[in-house]
């Protein structure tokens, strides 16, 4: 089993705050003889559509001291777990997780700003001590 992120079950409690049910604990999918571990799956109810959205989310830190260390291996693990989604769960749609304080002080400069978009990485910015999701981006 994977070890979870420090923020895992704040983020965890952040979706079950915004009405999404938590299916997977990690979702795991497969990877050559191997599997990835994604931090959390979840879908909720459309009720206009009669449908269900389903997405998956991986949880970050970045509290460690190198913040641009952290991004390289978010942004990797992104790259990776989209590409795998696209095969195995094409339905569901991936989010990086990552606490507003990194959101400000580095998600906001050009340079990552133009990276996230250019890999087309879609973020949840979470509130770490209210338990919310403050910011989806997509």
């Amino acid at each position: 089993m994977p070890a979870y992120d420090f923020f895992h079950k704040t983020v965890k409690m952040a979706l079950i705050k915004a009405g999404w049910t938590i299916t997977h604990d990690p979702l795991t999918v497969p990877f050559g003889d191997s599997n990835l571990h994604i931090d959390l799956g979840a879908e909720r109810i459309l009720a206009a559509e009669k449908g269900q959205e389903k997405i998956a989310v991986e949880v970050k830190n970045f509290i460690a001291s190198s913040v641009v260390s952290e991004f390289h291996t978010a942004l990797g693990q992104f790259l990776n777990y989209q590409f795998v989604l696209e095969e195995y769960e094409p339905q569901r749609t991936l989010y990086l997780a990552i606490p507003a304080d990194a959101y400000k002080e580095f998600f906001s400069l050009s340079i990552t700003q133009k990276i996230i978009q250019r890999y087309q990485v879609r973020l949840v910015i979470f509130d770490p001590i209210q338990e919310e999701i403050t910011v989806w981006k997509s």
